[in-house]
């Protein structure tokens, strides 16, 4: 058995990768294990058996999530849905209409101002 072999088979058990995080056993041990007892073995139970478990009951959760949500989706009126977007664009469009008079009026303020020269003498 190769190491390419051993990573495909952990690729499939991420459980593996759990219980060399909580510090239950080491990347050595499951190589010396995988090693000795191949893939097809009741020593791989131990770590691989709970997880396998809540990984189907997850699964599980995740098809019941997805079908609510559809029913979700199924149960929203279009209609009144077009009617808030467009009463939302009429009232967006009416703000940038209030914000662009306040800036062209402020600009037509400041470009009508000159500063005053630092260095002009005034003749009495």
């Amino acid at each position: 058995m190769s190491k390419e072999s051993f990573k495909s088979f952990v690729k499939l058990h991420p459980e593996l990768a759990t219980s060399v995080m909580n510090h239950k056993s080491t990347w050595q041990d499951f190589y010396e294990l995988y090693e000795l007892y191949g893939e097809k073995n009741k020593v791989w139970d131990s770590y691989l058996g709970n997880n396998a478990l809540a990984s189907v009951s997850s699964a599980k959760n995740k098809s019941s999530s997805m079908t609510e949500l559809i029913q979700m989706v199924k149960s929203v009126d279009l209609d009144s849905v077009q009617k808030t977007v467009g009463s939302l664009q009429k009232t967006i469009g009416l703000l940038q209409d209030i914000g662009i008079g306040n800036t062209t009026n402020t600009t037509s303020k400041s470009s009508s101002y000159e500063p005053r020269p630092m260095y002009k003498y005034f003749d009495d």
